[in-house]
């Protein structure tokens, strides 16, 4: 079941790094930023990581928990972590689980060949479970901060 504007999340499980399970429910009171992205240890992926990371205590501030989510393994995701001393977690949606809830698998022209891929897209869910702001298709220029505004003005509302 795809999400839709204005409703409450369907009812998922997702595993993240550090043993998380993500469930809507168990961030019940909590601002959340899911963020979908194509690949570990790519460059725009890394520079969207790194304003997440950059941006992250404002969006504590907010009451925001930021979740990036890719089809990247565990495996992956704690290097990438590592690396990029990331201070939140990552779902590591391997099966596409998420990624196809969310519609965010698109089909992309690689190099002439038809392959499907990851939408660049952020999703924000109110402390009540809400989807409140979607954006797809991203720039990474300027999004984190736009994302972070929403979250201010949800915060604000609530």
């Amino acid at each position: 079941m795809t999400p839709v504007l204005n409703k409450s999340l369907p009812d998922f499980e997702a595993l993240a790094t550090s043993g998380v399970k993500f469930t809507p429910q168990a961030f019940a009171g909590q601002t959340v930023v899911l963020y979908f992205y194509p690949k570990d240890h790519t460059p725009g992926c890394t520079t969207e990581a790194m304003q997440f990371r950059d941006m992250h205590a404002e969006f504590l501030k907010e009451g925001a928990v930021v979740f990036g989510v890719s089809r990247d393994n565990m495996a992956s995701h704690e290097k990438f972590r590592q690396n990029l001393e990331l201070p939140y977690e990552l779902i590591a949606d391997t099966e596409e689980k998420l990624c196809h809830m969310f519609g965010v698998v698109k089909n992309k022209i690689m190099y002439g060949k038809k392959v499907k891929g990851i939408e660049r897209s952020t999703f924000l869910i109110d402390a009540g479970g809400v989807l409140r702001a979607e954006w797809r298709g991203i720039k990474v220029a300027g999004h984190v901060e736009e994302v972070l505004n929403a979250a201010k003005a949800f915060k604000k509302a609530a």
